[in-house]
């Protein structure tokens, strides 16, 4: 507990936290970071790296005013919610079946009146728009902690010489309404105690680590930041055609010498008649030696479809979802929405973004429904995600060269245990000794007799005559 204690009884009387920002203009200017061992906290000398304070700004900003950034997390939190979690053995390191225990029953009702979706889909959330989610079981639940509230608390790691290498995880803490002064020289604006959790009791899940600290996650919205912006400003942009009458700009140029209030009344009685949508297409009267000139554009000239196209695929590209599956503009024409190129974009996007988001909530998940045995691991089970099914084609095939594989086996005189998991596995090695000491007539030596074929046993129990 010394940890615990440590966390909550602060050394130093002034509380210092510096956030990214100051780091970066610190490093710009001076050459060197003025703390070499990274953000400090109140805990004395404990470092710790805080969790993007822009959590806010992306939500506001980003998330709830682009539709482009809304569909691209749709997409993803709709198909990586619909994995379950279940139990899988490991034989000679290599995966084997799925089996579950009553130990999931947490991940399956990780709270009252929710199942394993609606955790999948609060973990992507906070992954995509804050690059990390924390998780923690309090009072047989799993709580989430929310990431901007959230320190992860390093202390240094020393060589075998004493050097330092580096910093290491050793706990988090959470701050309920988030990080503030309070008199005790604590933060937390909610007027509570920071809740600190040794490192194995919080599940950590991330998508892509922030190549500037160690343990934390980065948001794929972040490398699109100016794209996002760029493309709701076009929405704007669009917005505000409409409003001034679906027409390009005009430059309205009046020579004769006007006073103020003139020409006050002159703009508002242009406005009056000729601005907003309803007012399109009126005819334009002027008088008084007034020149209109257009300076703008027409929708066709601007080619809006082209501009913000383009850059809603850069979005969908950052988070790793095709076009074509987002159903974006550039995804919507040519010979993407063919049935064999639709199918493989959802393939492409299944292999490249979602596969290995589950593989890494599985393992963040494992430190709170730990494996029952050293040979197994917490995996996910894809087998019920229709996103993720071949077309009936492509299925037929695939059972018809299992069926011929099978069936060639067995010709051959392998156990039909070994066969079955062979199949499933693909791997070859467990055939190895696995064998019945038949084998098929070809092999028999000329002249042999064909070994006595077992008697069936009736239902009664007694032989077969």
């Amino acid at each position: 507990m010394k940890l615990l204690d440590a966390l909550l009884s602060p050394t130093e009387p002034e509380i210092q936290r510096y956030d990214v920002t100051w780091y970066l203009q610190q490093l710009q200017q001076f050459g060197a970071p003025l703390d070499p061992l990274g953000y400090r906290t109140s805990w004395g000398n404990e470092p710790a790296e805080p969790v993007g304070d822009n959590f806010i700004d992306y939500v506001h900003q980003l998330y709830r005013t682009s539709g482009v950034v809304y569909a691209c997390q749709a997409v993803r939190g709709r198909v990586f919610s619909e994995a379950r979690f279940q139990f899988q053995r490991l034989s000679g390191g290599r995966p084997g079946e799925l089996f579950g225990t009553d130990a999931l029953s947490i991940l399956e009702r990780p709270s009252p009146g929710h199942t394993t979706g609606d955790l999948l889909s609060r973990m992507i959330l906070d992954v995509d728009l804050a690059g990390n989610w924390f998780g923690a079981v309090i009072d047989d639940e799993v709580v989430r902690l929310r990431p901007d509230w959230t320190d992860i608390i390093l202390e240094p790691r020393y060589g075998p010489n004493g050097g330092l290498v580096g910093m290491k995880r050793v706990g988090y803490v959470y701050y309920e309404g988030g990080k503030d002064m309070t008199a005790s020289g604590l933060y937390t604006k909610s007027g509570s105690t920071p809740e600190p959790f040794l490192v194995g009791e919080v599940a950590h899940f991330i998508d892509q680590p922030d190549p500037m600290a160690s343990y934390r996650g980065m948001t794929w919205l972040t490398p699109v930041v100016r794209e996002i912006q760029a493309d709701v400003q076009a929405t704007k942009h669009k917005l505000k055609f409409f409003e001034n009458a679906a027409t390009p700009n005009l430059a309205v140029s009046l020579p004769q010498p006007m006073t103020k209030e003139q020409f006050g009344d002159f703009i508002e009685m242009m406005n009056a008649q000729h601005q907003g949508a309803e007012q399109a297409y009126k005819t334009l009267f002027t008088a008084g030696g007034a020149d209109v000139t257009v300076i703008g554009a027409d929708m066709r000239q601007l080619d809006f479809k082209v501009t913000q196209g383009a850059g809603e695929t850069r979005i969908a590209n950052a988070a790793g979802v095709h076009p074509a599956v987002v159903g974006l503009s550039e995804g919507m024409q040519g010979a993407s929405l063919n049935a064999g190129n639709f199918q493989a974009a959802k393939r492409a996007t299944a292999q490249i973004t979602l596969r290995p988001l589950w593989r890494k909530a599985a393992g963040s998940l494992e430190l709170l429904v730990p494996p029952p045995g050293p040979a197994t691991r917490l995996w996910y089970d894809d087998r019920d995600i229709e996103f993720l099914r071949e077309d009936e084609k492509d299925a037929a095939e695939i059972r018809s060269r299992d069926a011929a594989t099978i069936r060639q086996l067995s010709d051959a005189g392998a156990k039909w245990d070994a066969i079955v998991e062979y199949v499933a596995s693909g791997e070859v090695t467990r055939l190895r000794g696995q064998h019945s000491g038949l084998f098929s007539v070809q092999l028999q030596p000329p002249g042999v007799q064909a070994p006595e074929p077992v008697p069936a046993i009736s239902s009664n129990g007694s032989s077969g005559g």
